[in-house]
C-alpha cells in the first residue's frame, strides 16, 4: 500500500474527532426535586358522643344511660339514614370510690355507666344540628381538627403527586434551557415519603359552644426526586 494512502486513512478518523467531541460532552443527566400541593376544604367529619350517669346502684346508672340513649335516637331519627358507620356498641359500667370527708367515714362507691355513639357524616350541614341535639340531651363530646377530612382525600393526594411530578419536569426544562440543551426522558423517579402524602392543617375548627362556623383550609403535599436525561 502506498505510504501516502495509508497516512490519509489513518488521519481520516482523527479529522472527524473534533466534530463528535462536543456532542459527547453535551450528553448527561440532571437530578432534582419536585414539589406539589393541593388546598381543600374538609367536607366530612367523624363524630363521637357519650351518654353517662352515676348512681349508688349500678342498675339505676344503667337505666339513666338507657334513657339518654332513647332520647338521642328519637332526636336524630330524621338524620339517621345519613349517618355512616353508625355504632353504639361501646358500653361501660364500673365503680369509683369517693374520697372520705373524714377519717372515720367508710369509703363510698358510685356506679358509673356510659355508652358511646360514633359515626361519620359526609355532609357538614348536619354538624350543627347534631351538636345541638347532643347538647340538649346532655351528651358529652370533643370536637377537634383531626376529626374533619375530605371524602376524596385519595384523589387529592394523587393530584398533589401529579403536581410534584409536573414541577420536577418544569425544573428540568429550566435547567436544560440554561445549558442550551433539552430535558429528555426520565431515568429514575422516587416518591418522597410514600404514595400517601400527609395532609397538613392550615386552620383549626372555629365556633362557639353551640355552633361550628369554620373548619379551616387544609393542604396535602407531595414530593418526588427525579433524574432526567439531558439531550
Amino acid at each position: 500500500m502506498n505510504p501516502k494512502t495509508c497516512l490519509r486513512l489513518l488521519c481520516t478518523p482523527l479529522a472527524f474527532l473534533p466534530v463528535f467531541l462536543p456532542a459527547l460532552a453535551l450528553a448527561g443527566e440532571v437530578s432534582l426535586k419536585g414539589e406539589g400541593s393541593v388546598r381543600y376544604q374538609p367536607d366530612s367529619a367523624r363524630l363521637q358522643f357519650t351518654a353517662s350517669a352515676e348512681h349508688e346502684l349500678p342498675q339505676q346508672a344503667t337505666e339513666q344511660v338507657a334513657t339518654l340513649m332513647s332520647q338521642w335516637r328519637e332526636a336524630i331519627d330524621e338524620y339517621q339514614a345519613r349517618l355512616q358507620d353508625y355504632s353504639d356498641a361501646n358500653v361501660n359500667l364500673y365503680s369509683r370510690t369517693l374520697p372520705s370527708r373524714d377519717r372515720d367515714e367508710e369509703p363510698r362507691t358510685r356506679a358509673v355507666a356510659s355508652q358511646t355513639v360514633s359515626f361519620q357524616i359526609n355532609d357538614l350541614a348536619l354538624l350543627n344540628p347534631l351538636l345541638e341535639q347532643a347538647q340538649s340531651i346532655g351528651l358529652t363530646y370533643h370536637l377537634g381538627p383531626n376529626q374533619f377530612f375530605h371524602s376524596d382525600e385519595d384523589g387529592l393526594e394523587r393530584q398533589a403527586l401529579a403536581n410534584a411530578i409536573a414541577d420536577a419536569r418544569s425544573r428540568c426544562d429550566f435547567v436544560a434551557e440554561q445549558l442550551q440543551q433539552s430535558c429528555g426522558e426520565v431515568v429514575s423517579i422516587n416518591v418522597d415519603g410514600g404514595f400517601r402524602p400527609m395532609p397538613m392543617m392550615m386552620a383549626e375548627a372555629k365556633g362557639s359552644a353551640d355552633t361550628v362556623t369554620n373548619v379551616g383550609i387544609r393542604e396535602v403535599t407531595a414530593a418526588v426526586n427525579a433524574t432526567f436525561k439531558l439531550n
